[in-house]
């Protein structure tokens, strides 16, 4: 079992001090950056602080035409479609901006069964989908692993004419080791865990209860995944919550996190906005 300081991976002065550094920086350097960003070879931390501290309209038009340059080179004209799969909505954590908050007792809660999942399966099948993102809440007393790896496996057996799940996703909160060799097992594709905020004052405040409330044993998820075999990886985070510019900087010190202990960095990183949920206090 790997032994981590999780200080090390996001250090919230170095970052705080990078965009001080930055805030000031001129026109010019952010247009040296844009040219070095697209050589394809990556920028630092500092160089892309620099970027998000420009508030230049015309070197922001510059920037979004490096963007479009390099997504086309990279990934050419791609675009991957995935459908999500909620298996049960039970969770005993209270997010202040999820509706799947325990305190929202509104909500209808459900388990699917597996007769149940294969419905969805087919449906996503003949509407074309052959890959899909499988998520549930936190609640093992309800749905635990090995309800959920069962669910995969209906998943996959799952065909409805000449349609069928290639590739499942999952989204489910922070394992163990040995929990992520059983995952692996399941021939999963890619294992998504958001941070929601890398600040650890917001991410307290934003977690007053539940497992989840631990930032520690959350943003290690990743190191322990890749431990057990699982290199295939994506990151997130929830703006709106803190600052999107240490946002932005953190999850790239995560990245480089990964990158440098296990040669793999993340797959995906994924940025959804802050959106009203169901009896969130937090929502907007």
């Amino acid at each position: 079992m790997l032994t981590i300081n999780t200080k090390s991976i996001i250090n919230e002065t170095e970052i705080n001090n990078i965009l001080e550094q930055t805030k000031d920086a001129l026109a010019e350097e952010a247009l040296d950056i844009i040219e070095k960003a697209r050589l394809l070879k990556g920028l630092s931390i500092k160089e892309t602080a620099v970027l998000l501290n420009n508030n230049n309209p015309e070197v922001l038009k510059l920037i979004f035409s490096a963007a479009r340059f390099i997504k086309k080179n990279i990934y050419g004209q791609r675009l991957v479609i995935f459908a999500p799969l909620y298996t049960a909505n039970y969770c005993v954590n209270n997010c202040l901006y999820c509706g799947f908050r325990k305190d929202n007792t509104e909500m209808k809660r459900r388990v699917l069964s597996y007769e149940e999942i294969a419905e969805e399966v087919s449906a996503l099948e003949e509407q074309g989908h052959k890959r899909l993102l499988m998520l549930m809440g936190d609640y093992p007393e309800k749905a635990d692993l090995d309800y959920f790896i069962k669910a995969i496996e209906q998943a996959y057996k799952t065909k409805s004419g000449k349609g069928e799940i290639r590739r499942i996703n999952v989204e489910i909160s922070p394992l163990s080791v040995e929990e992520f060799s059983r995952l692996k097992a399941a021939d999963i594709g890619t294992y998504v865990l958001f941070q929601e905020t890398y600040h650890r004052q917001t991410y307290a405040k934003m977690h007053p209860c539940g497992p989840k409330r631990d930032y520690d044993f959350r943003i290690t998820a990743m190191d322990r995944a890749q431990e057990a075999g699982i290199d295939d990886v994506g990151i997130g985070v929830l703006f709106g919550l803190y600052d999107y510019k240490f946002e932005i900087l953190a999850l790239l010190r995560h990245a480089e996190h990964l990158e440098r202990e296990f040669g793999t960095g993340p797959h995906t990183i994924s940025v959804p906005r802050l959106e009203p949920a169901e009896n969130a206090p937090v929502s907007t």
